[in-house]
């Protein structure tokens, strides 16, 4: 852990165990739409940002009214669902244990600032984290960037922080920020996508926790 100066972890996926209710609720805006339904499985192959594109290659009509329609749906159904939608096994006590550790530790993530903020206080994370750097949107546009922005201001050593994720799109973001990445394996991306760029996989937070201190 001495290597790592900060910790920045993304939020959906990686945190919140929230990929089934994402796949419910696409199928549901699929099947209103006469659109052929997706399992679990076809989702962590495919899906991927920006998400206009992941919509475009599911059939879904993207023209700038109708994505902003079909966005607005999503999060609608997203809200109301994920307040009842865990946190993954361990990720908890996790986030406890190194904020007791006095580690410095922050979210990047996709979703709304203010819902960012939201759930830190439901799920009692508040004072694990430094800083929560969320989307000014509902469109997840801009991760990069705000990651980029956010390390610039940080003053922090890119070299000495660490970024943790679920998906590809976590590895460009670290990669754009000059910082390090591991990726784990229960998110939106499957196993076998995440091995392809070579940085460190982890299956779950009993072995992330074991990487992070050996």
């Amino acid at each position: 852990m001495d290597r790592w100066q900060h910790i920045v972890w993304d939020w959906n996926g990686t945190l919140l165990a929230d990929t089934a209710i994402c796949v419910t609720i696409l199928n549901e805006l699929m099947e209103e739409r006469g659109l052929s339904q997706i399992t679990e499985e076809f989702y962590r192959e495919t899906f991927d940002f920006p998400v206009i594109e992941f919509y475009q290659s599911l059939g879904f009509s993207t023209s700038r009214e109708e994505f902003e329609s079909t966005s607005h749906e999503f999060i609608a159904r997203y809200s109301a669902r994920a307040v009842n939608c865990p946190l993954h096994e361990g990720a908890a006590e996790l986030l406890h244990r190194l904020a007791d550790e006095n580690r410095s530790q922050s979210v990047l993530s996709a979703a709304q600032q203010t819902a960012l903020e939201q759930a830190m206080e439901t799920y009692g994370l508040s004072r694990c984290f430094r800083d929560l750097v969320g989307s000014s949107d509902i469109f997840a546009h801009g991760k990069e960037e705000r990651g980029m922005d956010w390390m610039r201001t940080s003053g922090l050593i890119p070299s000495e922080v660490l970024l943790i994720g679920d998906t590809l799109h976590d590895y460009k973001v670290a990669e754009a920020m000059g910082v390090n990445c591991l990726l784990v394996t229960h998110g939106h991306h499957s196993p076998e996508r995440l091995r392809r760029p070579g940085c460190p996989v982890v299956d779950g937070f009993i072995e992330l926790e074991d990487w992070l201190h050996s």
